[in-house]
This record gives structure tokens, C-alpha cells and sequence, in this order.
């Protein structure tokens, strides 16, 4: 009986030659990449659904645009002035080790209650320098962000960096 299970598979293999048993394998190992990875994928799915849907029942109302709106105009309300924030950048950059170069300010005009003071800053230092300015720059001035950094090194074993920052001051209109 097991000469005649064994000699109908030899035809069977015979029958369907290389490209039908590759066939049949790729067949089998679909199956078994459906069983042993996809499934446990989906049944992950679906808790991870479910309890992405408790906690949108949970999560309270968003606030509506105006109270947004407001907020934002809230934080950005300091009472310093320009001329504050810019000493405030300026000592940051002392205290940090950067070269600050004469910088250029423009007033962007804008519609609404928000004004925009863009600050050009070319600066000279170490990358360490730089990363230290900016972080305690965005850290303690804020309603600053920065808008672009250009970097350039002038020679790969010079370890200062040339830099030209582009900053804004965003502040609520008096």
C-alpha cells in the first residue's frame, strides 16, 4: 500500500513537472504566512480598534476654533518688546559661546492681531554651540520659532560653523 501511495506521488510530480510542485509550494507557504503572521495582525487590529474607541468615547470635547484662537492669542500676549526679546537673544548667544554678526529685522506685515518681526542672524561657532543656542533661544524666548538654518563649514577639520538663522518673533498687536 505504501509502494502505491509513493508511486502515485512520483506521478503526480511527473504530471505536474517543476513549475506545478513550485506552484503547490509557494500555495502551501502562502497558507502558512496567512496563519502564522497575518491572523495574529488582524486579531491585533481589532483590539487595537476597540480601545482606540473607548478612549474617543472617554476624551472630552475639543474646544471650538475661537477658544483655540484665543488661547493661542493668550500665550503669545507677553509684555516684553521687541527690544527685549532681541537682548534676550543676544545674551543667550554670549552666554553660549556663538559669534553673532549684525543681524537684519523686518516687520512682516499681517492681517489680524499677530505681527511677525523676522530676524535674519548670520552667526560663527561649534555645532555643540549652535544646538545649545538654539535650544535655550526656543526654550526661554517663547514666542520665537525658527523659520530656516543654513549651515556651512569652511573646512572639514575647521570645527566653526557658519550659520545664517532665520527667526520670528510672533507677537499679539497692542
Amino acid at each position: 500500500m505504501k509502494q502505491r501511495i509513493s508511486e502515485r506521488l512520483y506521478r503526480v510530480r511527473d504530471d505536474l513537472g517543476a513549475t506545478g510542485m513550485a506552484a503547490i509550494v509557494l500555495f502551501v507557504a502562502a497558507a502558512l504566512f496567512m496563519s502564522v503572521v497575518l491572523q495574529p495582525l488582524k486579531d491585533k487590529n481589532r483590539v487595537l480598534a476597540a480601545k482606540a474607541e473607548m478612549v474617543d468615547q472617554r476624551a472630552p470635547p475639543l474646544a471650538n476654533t475661537g477658544e483655540k484662537l484665543a488661547a493661542v492669542y493668550d500665550y503669545l500676549r507677553k509684555p516684553e518688546q521687541t527690544t527685549d526679546w532681541l537682548a534676550k537673544l543676544y545674551a543667550i548667544g554670549r552666554a553660549t559661546g556663538v559669534e553673532l554678526a549684525q543681524a537684519n529685522y523686518k516687520t512682516q506685515s499681517a492681517s489680524g492681531k499677530l505681527e511677525r518681526y523676522e530676524i535674519v542672524v548670520p552667526l560663527a561657532g561649534s555645532y555643540t554651540q549652535m544646538r545649545e543656542f538654539l535650544k535655550r533661544a526656543l526654550a526661554e524666548i517663547p514666542v520665537l520659532s525658527l523659520d530656516q538654518i543654513s549651515l556651512k563649514r569652511e573646512n572639514r577639520r575647521d570645527g566653526t560653523v557658519q550659520a545664517e538663522l532665520r527667526l520670528t518673533l510672533h507677537m499679539v498687536k497692542p
